[in-house]
C-alpha cells in the first residue's frame, strides 16, 4: 500500500462505500497543483504593481473597464495553460460512484468540468465565461472581436468576466444548492480550502449539524480542523486518488 493509502482510517474507507450522499467543497489548493495561481500569488510581470483586491471590483470596472478586462484576460491565459491534475480527476471518478453527489468550489478555473465533473456547483462564478455588464446574461465570446472589453450584442453594455467580484453578493441559486447539498449529505469533503472565505466556509458546519461526517484534505491545519471527523494531510493530487483507489478498487 502506498504512503497516501496508508493513512487512510479504515474507518472512512467504509463509510465512503456506505454513503449515498457526498458533498465536496474544494477551494484554491487543489487548483494551485494543476499551476493555477492562488489569486494573490497570480501578480507577476506587468501586473506586479496592481493590487487584485483594487482591480476585481465593480467600481474598477466602472472606473477603467479596459484594464480591469486586460487583467482577467491575462488571467484566463494562465488557467487555459493548467489542466485537471489527478485531484481533480478522483472527485469525477467519486462522483460516477456515489448515488447522490454534489461539487461545491470556490474556484473560477474550469478545472472540475474538464476533469468530468459533471454537478459542479461554482459559488464564485467562472473566469471562462463573460456576462453582460446590465443584463447579466451568459454571452458566448465571438471571434475576431476586437472591442476591449467586448459589448453585449443584445443591448450593447460592457460584457465583463461572469466571476463574483468583492462588494458582490453570492449567485442565489448556486449559494442555495451547495447549502442544500451540505445539508443533505452523508460525508462531506473539504479540499483545499483555507475555511475563511464566508459564505463556503459555512457549508462543513451545515453538514455537521444535519449529522455528516466531516473530513478534511489539507497539508495544512484550518479553523476547521478541529471540528472534523477525519483530516488527511497532503495534497489533495495524492491523497483523493489514494482514497477512491481503496474503496473502490
Amino acid at each position: 500500500m502506498d504512503a497516501p493509502a496508508a493513512n487512510i482510517p479504515e474507518s472512512l474507507i467504509a463509510t465512503l462505500r456506505d454513503a449515498r450522499s457526498v458533498a465536496i467543497l474544494t477551494g484554491s489548493g487543489i487548483s494551485a497543483e494543476s499551476g493555477v495561481p492562488t489569486f494573490r500569488n497570480a501578480q507577476t510581470g506587468l501586473w506586479a504593481s496592481y493590487d487584485p483586491g483594487e482591480l476585481a471590483t465593480p467600481e474598477a470596472f466602472e472606473r477603467d473597464p479596459r484594464l480591469v478586462w486586460e487583467w482577467y484576460a491575462w488571467r484566463r491565459e494562465l488557467v487555459g495553460k493548467a489542466a485537471p491534475n489527478p485531484g481533480h480527476e478522483a472527485l469525477a471518478e467519486l462522483e460516477r460512484r456515489v448515488p447522490d453527489f454534489a461539487l461545491i468550489t470556490q474556484n473560477v478555473d474550469g478545472l472540475h468540468r474538464r476533469a468530468g465533473s459533471q454537478r459542479v456547483i461554482e459559488l464564485h462564478g467562472n473566469i471562462l465565461r463573460s456576462r453582460c455588464s446590465v443584463e447579466g446574461i451568459v454571452i458566448e465570446a465571438r471571434e475576431n472581436d476586437s472591442e476591449v472589453p467586448p459589448s453585449c450584442p443584445s443591448c450593447g453594455a460592457f460584457l465583463r468576466p461572469d466571476v463574483v467580484w468583492f462588494g458582490e453578493m453570492l449567485p442565489t441559486s448556486a449559494l442555495q444548492e451547495a447549502f442544500k447539498a451540505a445539508r443533505n449529505c452523508d460525508l462531506f469533503f473539504s479540499v483545499g480550502t483555507s475555511g475563511l472565505v464566508q459564505p463556503a466556509a459555512s457549508l462543513p458546519f451545515e453538514a455537521l449539524r444535519s449529522g455528516a461526517v466531516l473530513v478534511e484534505v489539507n497539508p495544512n491545519d484550518t479553523p476547521l480542523t478541529q471540528h472534523v471527523e477525519d483530516t488527511l494531510r497532503g495534497r489533495a493530487g495524492e491523497i483523493l486518488p489514494a482514497l477512491v483507489k481503496v474503496a473502490y478498487g
